[in-house]
């Protein structure tokens, strides 16, 4: 008993800290979001959110750009984090972890600002497609869907490959050994063994890419600019230039309750995952 009151105790730094500067704040944006001062507790503001079709294109553009994000960083993260579990040679090995992890250790408008070198009308990729005579003139990758999505990939893709990279390491090889030796062939066996077993990384990476994809608002600003609204942009927005503070409270509990939704999903994923690796 006295080593649980041990325990407890050294979990109370954190706790206070958690409390003080994360479960203060959010209450006081639930509050602010269906409070208003003379009226009481209404949800006006989240009406009138969905009522602007501005507002409701920032979100359902946010939403689907950030599923976009997470399925497509799921799929090209998979095989490179199987590619460097198996690698056996530490000193390569841990060159690679560092190629993944360099990206993080950037700063973010540095990086978005490179793909303006990239992207540009006179960038990288217009000037070689005009030198190969695929083009006449230079084309608008700039301030388009395809330029945001682009650099929230290479944003936040690293925190899908570390994530899975865990998950794989912790799963020994004997189980899909055992799987290929009672027949199953090697997609059978990544179906039904070996991708329930890494679930949790899928949760958990997905959880990080998709909040990081709808709450990014430097990649959006620089590459999207005016054209292509998000809701981090628009919350900016009203939050800076219109000083509408009740709606910008709105946007940002709409943020954080569709991410929670999204948490909430994966992780039933997860427990039908888990299901299927213990069946």
């Amino acid at each position: 008993m006295v080593q649980h009151k041990k325990l407890y105790l050294l979990l109370l730094p954190c706790v206070v800290f958690l409390t003080v500067f994360f479960l203060v704040p959010l209450l006081v944006l639930v509050s602010g979001s269906i409070y208003e001062p003379g009226k009481g507790f209404v949800g006006q503001g989240y009406y009138n959110f969905f009522a602007q079709k501005l507002s409701r294109d920032a979100y359902f553009r946010s939403l689907s750009m950030g599923g976009l994000v997470t399925l497509i960083s799921m799929v090209f993260s998979y095989p490179a984090a199987m590619a460097i579990v198996r690698i056996r040679s530490k000193s390569l090995k841990s060159f690679v972890m560092t190629l993944v992890v360099l990206p993080l250790m950037t700063n973010p408008v540095a990086r978005t600002f490179a793909w303006l070198v990239v992207l540009g009308r006179n960038g990288l990729i217009n000037n070689t497609l005009l030198s190969l005579g695929l083009i006449k003139r230079p084309e608008r990758l700039l301030y388009t869907n395809g330029a945001v999505f682009v650099g929230l990939l290479q944003l936040f893709m690293p925190f899908m490959i570390l994530s899975l990279i865990s998950a794989l390491e912790n799963v020994s090889d004997d189980y899909s050994m055992a799987a290929r030796s009672l027949g199953a062939s090697g997609l059978k066996s990544f179906w039904y063994v070996q991708l329930p077993l890494t679930i949790e990384g899928l949760v958990i990476g997905g959880t990080l890419v998709f909040t990081g994809a709808i709450t990014a608002y430097v990649t959006p600003a620089i590459l999207g600019g005016s054209r292509i609204l998000m809701l981090s942009t628009l919350l900016y927005q009203r939050a800076s230039v219109t000083l509408d503070w009740g709606m910008a409270t709105t946007i940002a509990m709409i943020m954080f309750l569709t991410t929670l939704g999204l948490n909430y999903a994966l992780k039933s994923l997860g427990k039908v995952g888990r299901s299927r690796s213990r069946t």
